[in-house]
Order: C-alpha cells, then sequence, then structure tokens
C-alpha cells in the first residue's frame, strides 16, 4: 500500500514538473527574437523588433550593381558553398531582386494540421488567410522568400491581389520555390519583380504555412530571415547579414580594377598578360592615378573610392 501512494505520488509529481512544458509547446509558427539572434550570432549590426538582422540601406542599394559571380567567390571564400540556386522565370527578365528575406515554409495540406494552424494563427490575432499572414508582416525593403516546395497542382500562394499589397508593403518582389498566377497583373507593377519556378493559373488550395520567419529552403540554398537576397539573369545568390558589407566591397574593388583594365586594354596601353596577372608597380601606381582623375564618373561611392586610396601605397 505505501509502495502504491509513493508511486502515485511520483506519478502526480513529474506530471506537474511537465504542466508548464505542456502549455507552453505550441508549433513554432515564428522564431522568437531570442532564436533569431541566437542564430545569427555574427551580426553585430541593427535588427528589428523581431530580431532579424537589418543590413543597412546603403549596403542594400550598393548590392544591386553587384554581380553573382563576385559574391559568389566571397561567400565561397568565407566557407558557405551551398548559396546559389538557379532555375527561375522572372516577371521582368533582366530585373534585380534585392532586399532582406522575410521567409515562410509552406507544406503538402493536411487537415488537421491545418487547423491547428489556423486556431495558432487566430489566437495570435492573425487576419484573413494563411496566405495573407506573411504579407501583413512585410517591410521597405523585404523580399518575401516562400518554399512551396515547387508545387504544382493547387499551390499558386500569390496572384495578382497579393502581388500588389506585398509591393505595396515591402516596394520590392518575391522569391518563391513554387509556382505563381497572374503573370499579366503581375507585368503591370512597374518595380515588382517576382522569381518563380513557374506559371500556375490554378489557385491555393494544396499547401499550408508551417512556420514563418524560419529557415526556409529556395532548392538547394537555405534562407534565414534577414539574409539578403541577390537575384540576377543567372539565378539567385543568398548572402548571410554579416558577409554584405564585405561581399559589396569587394564587389567593387573588383569593378574598379576590371574598369581600368578594360579601358587601358582597349587604348593598347598594356598586354592582356600584364593586366590578367599580377599587376606591376607601375600599373598599380597607373591605377591609382585613374582613380584619382576619374572618381566622379564611376559607380563606386566616391567615398569608398577616397577610402581605398588610403589603403593603397602605391
Amino acid at each position: 500500500m505505501k509502495k502504491t501512494k509513493l508511486l502515485n505520488t511520483l506519478s502526480i509529481s513529474i506530471v506537474c514538473c511537465m504542466l508548464p512544458v505542456l502549455n507552453n509547446y505550441s508549433m513554432p509558427l515564428e522564431m522568437s527574437k531570442e532564436e533569431m539572434i541566437r542564430y545569427t550570432p555574427e551580426w553585430e549590426g541593427e535588427r528589428f523588433p523581431d530580431g532579424r538582422p537589418k543590413v543597412p540601406d546603403d549596403i542594400i542599394q550598393r548590392m544591386k550593381l553587384v554581380n553573382i559571380e563576385e559574391a559568389w567567390s566571397v561567400l565561397r571564400n568565407e566557407g558557405y558553398e551551398f548559396q546559389y540556386e538557379r532555375g527561375w522565370k522572372m516577371v521582368h527578365p533582366g530585373a534585380v531582386l534585392v532586399g532582406r528575406a522575410l521567409t515562410v515554409t509552406y507544406m503538402p495540406l493536411r487537415k488537421v494540421e491545418n487547423e491547428v494552424t489556423n486556431d495558432i494563427g487566430k489566437a495570435d490575432g492573425r487576419i484573413g488567410n494563411q496566405v495573407s499572414w506573411p504579407i501583413d508582416m512585410l517591410v521597405k525593403g523585404d523580399v518575401y522568400v516562400a518554399d512551396v516546395y515547387n508545387r504544382e497542382i493547387g499551390g499558386p500562394i500569390i496572384g495578382g491581389n497579393l502581388a500588389n499589397s506585398i509591393f505595396a508593403k515591402s516596394g520590392n518582389g518575391v522569391l518563391v520555390n513554387g509556382e505563381v498566377r497572374d503573370l499579366e497583373q503581375m507585368e503591370a507593377l512597374d518595380g515588382f519583380n517576382a522569381y518563380v519556378r513557374n506559371w500556375n493559373p490554378d489557385y491555393y488550395r494544396a499547401s499550408m504555412i508551417m512556420g514563418i520567419n524560419v529557415p526556409t529552403n529556395i532548392g538547394n540554398v537555405v534562407v534565414f530571415p534577414g539574409d539578403v537576397i541577390l537575384g540576377k539573369r543567372e539565378g539567385v545568390i543568398v548572402i548571410p547579414p554579416h558577409l554584405a558589407e564585405k561581399v559589396v566591397k569587394t564587389a567593387e574593388v573588383i569593378r574598379l580594377r576590371d574598369g581600368f583594365g578594360f579601358e587601358r586594354l582597349k587604348a593598347g596601353v598594356y598586354s592582356p598578360g600584364q593586366i590578367d596577372g599580377r599587376w606591376s608597380d607601375e600599373i598599380e601606381k597607373d591605377f591609382s592615378g585613374w582613380l584619382r582623375d576619374h572618381m566622379d564618373e564611376l559607380s563606386v561611392p566616391k567615398e569608398q573610392i577616397q577610402e581605398l586610396l588610403k589603403e593603397r601605397t602605391w
């Protein structure tokens, strides 16, 4: 009898200890600010209220001139090997897509789990259908990044109405690992671009959201909230926030050196072997003089050129 009472007492104690855990347990629909900070430890700059890294607007603007190869080289050298994904269709082919990622993960619809997600959304005060929830969270400069696992039937999460709302809130475009609808309506949105897998006249009816502002996939690349998205004709490259400035500055130096080299090659001043190989002190001095003479004409900010000249010994 004593043994039974002891077991019952232990069982009640264990259940009581678990109650706070059970009461706090729910699907991780959204990363907390603390989790966001924990997963981006190398970022030391400003953050959004939700904890997402906020790469400065100046860096985002300058990123538009960075090419995919320049960005890839920096990331590869820093140990980030899986940051590039190709095979996209665009609303405005050739238009650049740059901004900070707000991520969404969709999964195939399951009735009960979808109802649970809706209950969580309702408790959180979210309005409307699931597809509108992340759009309500967008701020200027965001890129709406969604993994819809390349769903073909019943999967388009964005059409004309939502594209207009996204553009109004973010002033930017979308990156969708899936299909969307209403191409002609999106084409009428000047400044809006979408990188998607394909077009589809169907409507949203076969997916459900399982995470907002959580790590998500766009094919072979993981996107974290706050990553910088750079989309160009070749494809999309995803840049961790703490490397965004390095990517921009490195690309600017490469652009300046290429501009100088192309000009001198066309003029016949140097041979291809001289420009394509390691530059001599004479060429380095010529390059410094060229920077001073063309400072106001180049695509790189004047202040950055002045900083570069300060660091040079030629």
